[in-house]
């Protein structure tokens, strides 16, 4: 009986050892990867609700209802001795928009588009709990269409600005918002892109693009992850009839971290400031200046007094890097700049008369944005 079992037991072992082989090989070993290139893998497992995110965010986001009050007087004549004695009573009109926007501190404080806010004469903050509480300005940066509120309310709903994770290309994302006043909607969709420029929205562009619908009183909402961070501040749409075709754009909770931080500290964001008007080098323009690359930014002005002028920089001159860092156009080298902390020395890498030259700057503050 003992030999029977002994006979036995060999084969047995060995058909175990050799089936737990081929389902390693399977799930973890190279055949799992050759699997994946056939189709006949696994696919990893999606994820079927995204509430708990939305739950977590939600509540934070918040409708913004503006109001601007727009005085006039009919005018009877053309003659304005008679319009004197003939005019009509003054009459006032309070004209409504609306936005949103995300509360970010227990303070109080939101995040808002300014657009959404710009030239209100009172701005009206609801909650979707209920709760409504009239907002002030802490300040506003038109150059990246940002602004901050604040709000008087007890133990406010507070979302997490920005996640551990950065932000990358198909990463699912969730925009939360109030479009077209039918109030407090989520829809969802991936970053398409980021780091967007040359849009035209503002002065200060570096975009997180998403397919995530964003319509009319979205803008100034949340973007956020799967996890239920803020990674962005709905901003625009690129659209030809202003209606949603899939692209649209928010700015980085990144950026509106700092706008917010100068903002409560400042009043206004302070920025570098070099005193100069440019252009993107265009092969047409490369030709023309000898350049060898199509890169950097041709200045086409330096402002009287200003820190470029100091350091003896010219119209024509071409600014093709900063501290011995490539710029690939015009936009990067004033980002470049804005970026950097006033009374800071930069060394401008420029070509001049197609023979390069190293000017030493230091660089000012920007002067606040006209509004």
């Amino acid at each position: 009986m003992v030999k029977l079992i002994r006979f036995l037991a060999l084969p047995v072992v060995a058909g175990l050892a050799v089936g737990l082989a081929v389902l390693w090989w399977y799930e973890q070993g190279p055949g799992a990867r050759a699997a994946e290139g056939t189709g006949t893998a696994r696919a990893a497992p999606t994820a079927d609700s995204y509430a708990n995110a939305v739950q977590r965010a939600a509540p934070a986001v918040v409708n913004v209802y503006t109001t601007q009050i727009v005085t006039r007087g009919d005018s009877v004549s053309d003659d304005p001795l008679l319009n004197r004695f003939m005019e009509r009573p003054r009459r006032e009109r309070a004209l409504a928009s609306l936005g949103s926007g995300v509360i970010v501190s227990p303070e109080g404080y939101v995040l808002t588009s300014y657009h959404v806010i710009r030239d209100s004469d009172e701005i009206l903050v609801a909650l979707r709990d209920g709760r409504d509480a009239p907002a002030r300005v802490v300040g506003t940066d038109p150059e990246t269409d940002l602004a901050l509120l604040q709000i008087t309310v007890e133990n406010p709903p507070v979302i997490d600005l920005n996640g551990p994770q950065p932000v990358k290309v198909g990463d699912v994302v969730l925009a939360i918002g109030n479009p077209l006043g039918v109030g407090q909607t989520v829809s969802m969709g991936i970053v398409s892109a980021t780091g967007r420029t040359h849009l035209g929205i503002a002065t200060f562009e570096n975009f997180i693009q998403t397919d995530a619908a964003i319509n009319r009183g979205n803008s100034g909402g949340a973007l956020v992850d799967t996890r239920g961070h803020l990674i962005g501040i709905n901003t625009a749409i690129l659209s030809q009839d202003g209606s949603w075709q899939g692209i649209g754009f928010a700015t980085p909770a990144s950026i509106a971290r700092e706008v917010m931080s100068d903002l409560i500290e400042h009043g206004r964001v302070i920025r570098g400031f070099l005193g100069v008007s440019v252009q993107d080098v265009t092969p047409a323009l490369a030709e023309t200046f000898g350049l060898k690359s199509v890169s950097g930014g041709l200045v086409n002005e330096v402002v009287s007094g200003s820190p470029a002028q100091k350091a003896g920089l010219q119209a024509e001159d071409v600014l093709v890097g900063i501290d011995g860092e490539t710029m690939g156009d015009a936009y990067e080298a004033m980002n470049r700049i804005a970026g950097t902390e006033p009374g800071t020395t930069l060394t401008l890498n420029v070509i001049r008369n197609q023979q390069p030259l190293d000017l030493d700057v230091t660089i000012g503050t920007r002067p606040p944005a006209s509004r």
